[in-house]
């Protein structure tokens, strides 16, 4: 490895993030063989050596990433963290936590499909966290490959500001390099293994596409510079020099809305221009600016500069259990410097905290460093009570950043212990699994007894049994994937709850008027007081509202929690003797009873949103049975290759086992992909079904 003396300006911290199977991690794996980092190229399948980055044995299976790997490498000056992320929308909170803490990424496109449903999915993660991309159509040399479709389907689907930095050079397995057309250079190979490419002359039969495109790109480009945009104007672009143009495009590039597209494929030599592009293009964390955070002890903002003479400032994006070392913690460092051995203060936690060792991580090998300064990314070892979005600070001089918010996980499984054995490891194998990914959640169902597994899809909880057999030896018995209904009110009710009795020597004495009515978001718990003059003492009003949503999270219709309810305590008396904060507590509970029955209480469900692409002649078939599993069609498109895209909203209660269903409607060639999309109201009958079922 090389020394760790980049100046923070040439610094890259990026995330590959595209769908499944457009070639996030061969991408990565030619990336970390052109920077000297792996002597050969490691395949996504089978049962060689397998990628660096897919490094769990579900991944090397299955040829999917499920976790985000971290690596290191160097180029031309440049020191890049490589964050490879998983493409499968069960695994979208480990792009979600990716982004959070990364300066720019490469969005990798399959050439043979353009834009697919999850490439929808990870470019709006993107957006949220404002996070500069460039685009790289990966796979255009193999059958069915075409960049100028799928740079029409990045037009039409994702955004109209993605121009080609370089085009190829022939069509699918006669490509053999590109124009870069900032340069006006043709880049040749004989073969794209090659080490390096043959600098010429543009072919002729390309130069007039050539001109053009690039007339494109630089009065696309001009537009960041006044003094520039003028000079175009009055002169033309050959005033432009390509020192500005690559000035000029960059400024566009790090605005976050105008992307650079180039093209290739993920295992070759043109990783190379990739890699250039990243240098040149995407941003060090000198320029993504100060990092925006609040003081733990007054709530006042505060920044923090990239730089190590400042405060520290690290935030805590992900958990991974070594077998080597224990648990360790990704973070990225915004500001300060965090050393082997030192203290640092858990805002989150209020804890200090001893760290242990830190590690530049290689996908799953380790290398020991002393510290990590400002802008780059390591895992440290020894932290016990820091998690994912935990922000770690100066103890003198504490901040808190911005956590990181993830979706409640819509299905379920029970789980239980095949053995006495296995019990205890079950506990402690679910307890780090949920750790490390925070859209895993475990519970007890108090009616049942059993032990509840929540997460994001049948697959992702799939792989988590699976790891918690062979990580953590456990063998278990797993229950029917459940549904996380959840129950709400339409309507407005207004309830007394009045808890009184008297049984020799002090009462017990607690009334209130509770007002319920539907939140404006329809999500989460909201409290009113609307108390005046005191009928109800302050000290009372705490317990009345821990009642209301205690009992608010076992329903009332079915035993679900409740959602999108707003209670108001707006009336009330008490008694100077018998009153206490348990009485005011059960009133609440009475309260909740009484009024939520009369508030028009329904149950909802989760809806997912579905994206189907299927070849034309199975298109009747996936529609139909979309349809029979209570589905909304949405829309309908074509694809590249004669494929269509069906968009539909479909309850999650009707999708289990819906991957294998298709694959065998339609001989194996039709693929979906699903996402929670909102909860809406179940149907009268499906509700009855669903109660007299929890009756059982």
């Amino acid at each position: 490895m090389v020394a760790n003396n980049v100046p923070l300006k040439d610094f890259r911290n990026i995330g590959i993030i595209a769908h499944i199977d457009a070639g996030k991690t061969t991408t990565t794996e030619g990336i970390l063989y052109r920077t000297g980092i792996n002597h050969k190229i490691g395949e996504v399948r089978g049962d060689g050596d397998g990628a660096t980055t897919d490094w769990m044995t579900q991944e090397k299976e299955r040829g999917i990433t499920i976790t985000s790997a971290a690596v290191t490498c160097f180029w031309k000056g440049c020191k890049i963290n490589i964050i490879d992320t998983p493409g499968h929308i069960d695994f979208t909170a480990e792009v979600e936590r990716s982004l959070r803490v990364l300066d720019g990424a490469v969005v990798v496109f399959d050439g043979k499909m353009g834009v697919e449903a999850q490439t929808e999915t990870v470019w709006r993660q993107a957006n949220k966290y404002g996070v500069p991309r460039i685009c790289f159509v990966n796979k255009i040399n193999q059958i069915g490959g075409d960049f100028y479709k799928s740079l029409d389907t990045i037009h039409a689907r994702l955004s109209k500001h993605a121009l080609p930095i370089h085009l190829p050079i022939g069509f699918e397995k006669e490509i053999n390099g590109v124009v870069d057309l900032v340069d006006m250079k043709a880049y040749t190979y004989s073969d794209y293994t090659d080490h390096e490419m043959v600098v010429g002359d543009i072919p002729a039969d390309m130069l007039n596409k050539a001109k053009n495109a690039r007339s494109l790109l630089v009065e696309a480009a001009v537009e960041a510079d006044d003094e520039l945009f003028e000079r175009f104007l009055e002169e033309g672009e050959d005033s432009i020099s390509v020192d500005e143009l690559k000035v000029a495009l960059r400024k566009r590039v790090l605005a976050g809305d105008f992307y650079l597209v180039t093209g290739g494929d993920g295992r070759g030599v043109m990783v190379e221009k990739v890699l250039d592009l990243v240098a040149d293009y995407l941003p060090s964390p000198l320029e993504v600016g100060a990092i925006q955070g609040t003081n733990p002890k007054t709530g006042d903002a505060m920044e923090r500069k990239a730089e190590d003479s400042e405060p520290l400032a690290a935030l805590a994006f992900k958990i991974a259990t070594d077998p080597f070392v224990g648990k360790l913690i990704f973070i990225r460092v915004y500001s300060g410097k965090l050393s082997a051995g030192s203290y640092v203060l858990n805002t989150a936690t209020g804890a200090k905290e001893r760290v242990g060792r830190i590690v530049r991580m290689h996908a799953d090998k380790r290398e020991e460093i002393d510290s990590i300064s400002a802008g780059d990314i390591a895992a440290v070892v020894g932290l016990k009570n820091t998690f994912t979005g935990h922000t770690l600070s100066d103890v003198a001089h504490p901040i808190t950043l911005e956590s990181i918010t993830f979706p409640e996980p819509p299905v379920s499984i029970a789980v239980e212990p095949k053995t006495k054995a296995d019990q205890e490891k079950m506990g402690i194998a679910l307890q780090r699994l949920a750790e490390e990914d925070p859209t895993f959640r475990v519970h007890t169902d108090e009616e049942t007894n059993q032990t509840i597994m929540s997460g994001m899809g049948e697959l992702h909880l799939d792989i988590l049994i699976d790891r918690m057999k062979r990580e953590f030896n456990v063998e278990a018995n797993i229950g029917e994937p459940q549904v996380a209904y959840r129950e709400t009110i339409r309507g407005t009710a207004k309830a007394q709850g009045k808890h009184a009795k008297q049984s020799g020597g002090r009462g017990q004495y607690g009334d209130v008027w509770i007002r319920f009515e539907p939140t404006e978001s329809g999500e989460g718990f909201e409290w009113g007081d609307e108390i005046k003059g005191g009928v109800v003492p302050q000290e009372f009003r705490a317990p009345v509202e821990k009642g209301i949503k205690d009992t608010l999270a076992g329903g009332v219709i079915a035993g679900f929690p409740m959602i999108g309810v707003k209670a108001t305590l707006y009336d009330g008396t008490y008694h100077d003797v018998d009153s206490s904060e348990l009485a005011f507590n059960l009133a609440g509970v009475l309260a909740v009873k009484e009024g939520i029955p009369q508030a028009n209480p329904v149950l909802l469900e989760p809806v997912m949103r579905v994206e189907v692409t299927t070849p034309e002649e199975f298109m009747g078939d996936v529609i139909g049975d979309l349809n029979s599993r209570r589905g909304r069609i949405e829309a309908m498109e074509d694809l590249q290759g004669g494929a269509k895209l069906v968009k539909a909203f479909v309850p999650l209660a009707s999708m289990f086992g819906y991957t294998s269903d298709i694959r065998s409607m339609s001989q194996g060639r039709a693929a979906s992909t699903m996402e929670l999309a909102q909860y809406e109201e179940v149907p009268p009958n499906v509700a009855l079904e669903i109660i007299e079922k929890r009756k059982k």
